[in-house]
């Protein structure tokens, strides 16, 4: 498996993009702004999208996406969510408001996206790759994603606060090779954060200490403005590991 970060940002502006991550060719990890620096030929390679929450800056290139290759395209994309995820889509989303209803365009037959709900715990199986949604806590509905190629697996959490039942999948998995976990906000955030069901620096130094695998850690959604005060906070706060910050245009290989 080949993963690359087209966005990790708490925000926009100046080169920052929100999270979005394109799995080999053909799968998307969320689908934020970070889908706007793909050409229209890797556009039209996509065939999934697996969508950890409903919040905008993880879901807000799925509209434009579809709009732009639904027509191009002899197949509907597909998008895997939890169904009060896929719900809120459809409700505040594709509801001919704010976008089409793509499911049903050109006719119900032959739609331009399909929803597929997902449970957490289940692997969904696509050729020798597999993706399993995780507990997530979060103030909506969330999951994060197991990445399993067989050979080894990256857990990217989502948005999520302190869950020891994250925790406690996680430290099942063990072909775990990489962690991408979020802080959302520096320890002076640290209110917000627990209002917004977020991480901060300390608190994820504290709950990094239950991970019982020697993985390496890279820490996504830090926001414009704070990131080198919180991965300064990290770094101090944990001992165990040498978390690294996550960057647009990384690239994984698992």
């Amino acid at each position: 498996m080949r993963l690359k970060v087209l966005g990790c940002g708490g925000g926009i502006g100046s080169d920052s993009h929100t999270t979005a991550m394109l799995l080999d060719e053909d799968i998307l990890i969320d689908a934020g702004t970070g889908v706007g620096t793909l050409t229209l030929d890797d556009l039209l390679r996509i065939d999934h999208i697996f969508v950890t929450h409903a919040h905008l800056d993880h879901i807000a290139f799925i509209p434009f996406l579809v709009d732009t290759a639904g027509s191009l395209r002899d197949r509907p994309l597909i998008v895997h969510a939890l169904p009060s995820t896929l719900a809120c889509l459809q409700a505040h989303i594709f509801n001919w408001h704010i976008w089409p209803d793509f499911s049903c365009i050109p006719d119900a037959a032959h739609p331009y996206m399909r929803y597929e709900p997902v449970t957490v715990g289940e692997a969904v199986a696509l050729g020798s790759r597999r993706i399993t949604p995780l507990p997530a806590c979060h103030i909506v509905p969330a999951v994060g994603f197991q990445l399993d190629s067989g050979q080894s697996s990256l857990v990217f959490t989502g948005d999520t606060t302190a869950d020891d039942a994250l925790w406690e999948a996680i430290n099942q998995i063990s072909n775990l090779r990489y962690l991408i976990i979020e802080s959302a906000f520096s320890d002076a955030g640290q209110d917000i954060a627990a209002r917004a069901g977020h991480f901060h620096p300390a608190m994820l130094a504290n709950e990094l200490n239950k991970l019982q695998h020697n993985a390496e850690i890279y820490i996504t959604h830090l926001r414009q403005g704070e990131a080198e005060v919180a991965m300064r906070e990290i770094l101090a706060g944990v001992t165990r590991f040498s978390p690294r910050r996550l960057m647009s245009n990384q690239i994984f290989e698992f």
